[in-house]
């Protein structure tokens, strides 16, 4: 199953991509805490089931972390996929799916964690970002890294050519870290991660 808050190209890449390979996987569904996301509507093409827990309307907080705790859940996912899911998961959630989540992020970590990380690039003035896909743990953006991709950047480019030179790395990666973790070729042993043959 999917998290996602936005326009949900990374979301639309990995979904296209299992159903491509016709993969024996289920995708349980898309929970989102945006109405206007535009992954609802990918999920809508896809017939995949969306589930929407509007973020702005819970005034205590905690319930929608309880909530979103009790529809993921209820749809007992194998994995976990964060794809531009915007808010950070509680550590109840975490602690729920251990090994079960993972994420996509616009950085080569530990460089560049949470929000904004291509302007952090540019601001920083880093001669290579990239992306990672990494499992999530009760950290910002700090739990085992799965696959990585760096991108060079370019001495005029501003956020927004590294944004979309990432993205076209994150195409890549998301779905085939996706595709490992469904052969069971993924093991965490400490702060690494194995891919198995």
């Amino acid at each position: 199953m999917f998290l996602a808050s936005g326009r949900g190209s990374n979301f639309e890449n990995a979904v296209k991509a299992i159903r491509k390979k016709k993969a024996p996987v289920a995708i349980l569904g898309l929970v989102t805490d945006n109405p206007q996301a535009k992954a609802l509507d990918l999920a809508q093409s896809f017939q995949i089931p969306s589930y929407t827990l509007p973020y702005a309307d819970y005034k205590d907080k905690k319930d929608y972390h309880k909530d979103l705790l009790k529809k993921v859940q209820d749809l007992s996912p194998d994995l976990i996929v964060a794809c531009g899911y915007m808010r950070i998961l509680k550590p109840e959630f975490v602690n729920s799916f251990p090994g079960k989540i993972i994420n996509i992020h616009p950085s080569l970590l530990p460089s560049f964690p949470g929000l904004d990380s291509q302007k952090q690039a540019i601001d920083y003035g880093a001669k290579i970002s990239g992306c990672t896909v990494h499992f999530v743990e009760e950290g910002v953006d700090t739990g085992p890294v799965i696959l990585q991709r760096s991108v060079e950047i370019g001495s005029s480019w501003g956020e927004k050519e590294l944004s979309l030179a990432i993205l076209k790395e994150e195409h890549k990666i998301l779905p085939l870290a996706i595709q490992l973790f469904c052969e069971n070729k993924l093991r965490i042993n400490g702060r690494k991660v194995e891919i198995l043959k």
